[in-house]
């Protein structure tokens, strides 16, 4: 068996130009293919990056002014939000409709503690908000809204912790102090942050049913979010919006199709698009991966057809000693196999490291930056394990047939054509 590796080897220093060709193609293939992969999941990772500071199985619906004459009635008329639209959406749109969110969106106010203070954007909601908007109630440092604040029509406010750290500078858990809002006090009962996202200007969450009594005598509702269950694709998206669109219509007497009496934010709709948008952009990635892989499956075919044609006087001398023509093709395709798998490791640790470079790159630019919220639209540009490995085996694999087939003709040859040939 010694003798047997021997031989290849020799064989291996013999040719060292051939030898590299045939590797090099092996290499540069598995090389491509994992570089190609890597930056198509770095460029989806990025951009789904991006969707995970707001509930992607959402849609907001924004009321607007009618463009369309409907019923004797003139176009131009101002569509108003209120909260019998809550109540009729909830009942009519169970069970789809999970959650039903009110907003009204008080505006840009100044927070008061005594000598400090600060311009903040004010919300009167209700609690499925904070988890609506992926935020979340920092530990240990209060509570969020809850029904209890609703009912009462509580004057309790949620900040951010940047802004906390702006009017209670040296006070890490300002919970249960006040501050005025409008020169009315509210008592901070919570801190929230945020999973990810950039928030330029932190939001400060007051009772739904406070900032309607206060700021909002009218009782109208800016736009009301609905998170969604049971929607699965973008037929049953698209259904479920025309049956907002018709409720809605029915209700405030508007054309169901006239678009600029309601907008609707479809969150939903956006994130399946953008999946299937990458998901073509993968399978592109996967075409002209596989084609740089079949273009290195030619290389190894051509260089080991031309190997086999220079070694034809070689095994004709090999038979005519007597070697078995199964002898012969286990020498040549073993050294096929030995070649295909040291190169296609090497391409495979070249590939590999470089998108691990790229991702530590990335990774320390973002840390030092020392914004945590900051967004990217390439992240993580690395490929499975298990697909790597795969595209190694059938490179192999290919390095294999690419032998057997030129090598079993070789073979089949008599002693005496092949020392002819010579």
């Amino acid at each position: 068996m010694g003798d047997f590796f021997e031989e290849i080897f020799t064989s291996i220093r013999k040719n060292k130009l051939r030898t590299f060709l045939t590797g090099f193609s092996i290499a540069w293939g598995i090389f491509m293919l994992i570089i190609l992969l890597g930056s198509g999941n770095g460029l989806k990772n990025g951009m789904l990056e991006n969707f995970r500071f707001m509930s992607t199985n959402s849609l907001s619906i924004f009321p607007g002014k009618t463009t369309i004459a409907y019923k004797g009635m003139a176009k131009s008329r101002r569509i108003a939000f209120k909260q019998d639209d809550v109540d009729m959406l909830k009942e009519t749109l169970a069970p789809n409709a999970e959650k039903v969110i009110p907003l009204i969106r008080v505006g840009n106010k100044n927070i008061i503690n005594k000598t400090e203070y600060t311009n903040t954007n004010i919300r009167g909601t209700t609690p499925d908000y904070l988890s609506f908007s992926k935020y979340y109630i920092v530990e240990s440092k209060g509570r969020n809204i809850n029904e209890t604040d609703l009912k009462e029509e509580r004057k309790v406010i949620v900040i951010h912790e940047k802004t906390a750290g702006i009017l209670f500078e040296g006070n890490e858990n300002p919970v249960g102090e006040y501050v005025k809002l409008e020169n009315i006090p509210f008592k901070i009962v919570g801190l929230y942050s945020q999973f990810s996202g950039g928030e330029q200007n932190p939001r400060a969450l007051i009772p739904y049913t406070t900032a309607r009594s206060i700021f909002q005598p009218s009782g109208e509702i800016n736009d009301i979010s609905i998170e969604l269950q049971g929607v699965e694709n973008e037929e049953e998206n698209k259904l479920f919006e025309e049956q907002i669109r018709s409720r809605l219509a029915l209700k405030h007497q508007f054309d169901p199709t006239d678009k600029n009496a309601l907008w609707i934010w479809n969150r939903l709709s956006e994130y399946m698009q953008t999946q299937g948008i990458f998901n073509g952009i993968s399978l592109f990635v996967w075409i002209i991966g596989i084609g740089t892989l079949i273009a290195g499956v030619v290389g190894i075919s051509n260089i080991m057809l031309i190997t086999v044609k220079e070694r034809t006087h070689e095994f004709g001398v090999r038979k005519a000693l007597g070697a078995t023509p199964l002898s012969i093709l286990s020498l040549v395709l073993t050294e096929s196999i030995i070649i295909t798998a040291i190169f296609g490791y090497i391409g495979m640790i070249a590939g590999v490291g470089i998108t691990e470079l790229i991702n530590y790159v990335m990774t320390q630019s973002m840390d030092n930056s020392g914004d945590e919220n900051s967004v990217s639209i390439f992240k993580n540009p690395t490929v499975e394990l298990n697909v790597i490995f795969m595209a190694t085996v059938i490179l192999i694999i290919a390095g294999l047939i690419a032998g057997y087939v030129p090598a079993k003709r070789a073979v089949s040859i008599k002693p005496i054509d092949a020392l002819r040939g010579e």
